[in-house]
């Protein structure tokens, strides 16, 4: 309140001074920046949040968690907002609330096993693609050397026939 009281003394007070519209464009900046800042933050933030969510919603029977506590398990049952895990050599349940949960090991491994399959297949097709061309080159020799044989086969065949028609001459 007290900011905004001051801008509006500063610009209702009609000074031509200089200095007070230089400090008054300093300060419009600053704030400008100060919300693009608090913008950026706020949607980074929102995203972070939404992820979590996603992944806590994504919990199923059997996958592997670590809590925010340091708890790890595996998951027995789910339910809306809560999850039962077995912890330990000798099997100990415990329930936790969806929002303890910190990490979905196994769903980390299932997307990055995800993204590995999706590199090895955009690597095979891109070898694929090289190897079809590699073929298409393959082919286009062929038949270059194809023509060539077929050339020079005609050219023996009248040789042939030039020296038949020369050895009936004689």
């Amino acid at each position: 309140m007290n900011f905004t009281a001051t801008l509006l003394a500063m610009t209702s007070s009609g000074s031509s001074s200089t200095s007070s519209s230089g400090s008054m464009a300093w300060m419009i900046i600053l704030m400008l920046f100060f919300v693009f800042y608090i913008f950026f933050i706020s949607r980074r933030d929102k995203k972070a949040k939404q992820e979590e969510q996603q992944m806590r919603d994504s919990i199923q029977v059997g996958d592997e968690i670590i809590t925010i506590g340091g708890v790890m398990g595996r998951v027995v049952s789910v339910k809306e907002d809560s999850v039962v895990i077995e912890s330990g050599a000798d099997r100990n349940k415990i329930r936790f609330t969806k929002s303890a949960i910190g990490t979905n090991v196994s769903a980390q491994n299932r997307i990055q096993k995800a993204k590995e399959e999706q590199a090895a297949a955009s690597k095979k097709a891109k070898a694929d693609k090289k190897a079809g061309k590699a073929k298409e080159d393959v082919k286009k020799e062929a038949k270059k050397a194809e023509k060539k044989v077929e050339k020079k086969a005609e050219e023996a065949v009248d040789k042939v026939e030039e020296a038949v028609e020369n050895a009936a001459e004689d």
